[in-house]
């Protein structure tokens, strides 16, 4: 499995990680399978939240008796938690879901009304009493982002988290550059789309099997492989089955050539820079 860099000051992550919303519906054990061999197969980097249900619950499961020291695990706040004690208390909830004492990064959900100095205030607090050991932010777009670092100063905002898939490219227009200027990990959620991957009947599709077909890999594989070409991205894709799991894991090691570039970018071609930064 290749590694990306996880911000500026961060280690070196799985370029394919593990994304967990939704995974506490339906079939548990399978849910467990999953995220165990994915692990297994170099996908260390697991991202949830407490929003998202018993979704921590099933990671302490899937990791228990592992080498802690071999994973990445990632949590959220809600903004509506994420006051300078609320965001210490959100902390702590997860750390006693997740079974662990300490969390690699710990994010902020999205902006809420809470004074981002006060969020930031706890994130330092935690980092101190050893309980997070970086953090960062999601669905922040560049004013988002400006004001975090007038706050926060350089090389403390490990990573954005953001929609990013084939058929929502915005954040390439501006996200994407600022956070390569400022050494901040580009982590992209729903790489598959929700609901709505493309048809292997329509054009678009047409045109990703066709690169599939010619690595002899799945077209999910070269959706992963294509927003992972940027060396500042990483991919949080979830998987329901441990089959699903190593479908997922293989997109780690599988490298597009120039023309394929080329030919996707044509098939999914990002459109005008949008007024707003596109979220789920």
């Amino acid at each position: 499995m290749k590694q990306k860099k996880f911000g500026v000051k961060g280690p070196e992550v799985s370029v394919i990680g593990q994304g967990t919303w939704y995974i506490d519906r339906g079939d548990r054990t399978g849910a467990v399978a999953a995220l165990r061999r994915g692990i297994e197969l170099g996908m260390t980097h697991i991202d949830t939240a407490e929003m998202y249900g018993d979704a921590e619950l099933v990671i302490a499961d899937a990791i228990a008796g592992g080498k802690r020291e071999d994973l990445y695990l990632v949590s959220k706040v809600l903004p509506s938690n994420a006051s300078r004690r609320g965001t210490i208390s959100a902390c702590e909830r997860s750390l006693k879901r997740l079974k662990t004492d300490r969390l690699d990064c710990y994010l902020l959900h999205w902006r809420g009304s809470y004074p981002l100095a006060d969020t930031v205030a706890a994130f330092d607090e935690l980092i101190a009493a050893g309980k997070i050991r970086s953090w960062g932010v999601s669905n922040f777009d560049t004013d988002d982002l400006n004001e975090l670092l007038a706050v926060a100063g350089e090389g403390k905002i490990a990573c954005n988290q953001v929609l990013y898939h084939l058929q929502e490219r915005a954040i390439e227009h501006a996200v994407i550059p600022w956070c390569e200027r400022h050494g901040v990990a580009v982590v992209a959620y729903s790489p598959f789309g929700h609901n709505d991957f493309p048809s292997s009947h329509s054009r678009e599709g047409q045109a990703m099997q066709a690169v599939a077909d010619a690595h002899r890999v799945t077209a999910h594989q070269v959706a992963l492989a294509f927003l992972t070409r940027i060396p500042a991205v990483l991919a949080i894709p979830k998987a329901a089955s441990a089959e699903h799991a190593a479908d997922n894991a293989a997109a780690g090691e599988l490298k597009l050539s120039a023309s394929e570039i080329e030919a996707l970018d044509s098939a999914f071609p990002r459109g005008p820079k949008p007024r707003g930064l596109p979220m789920l």
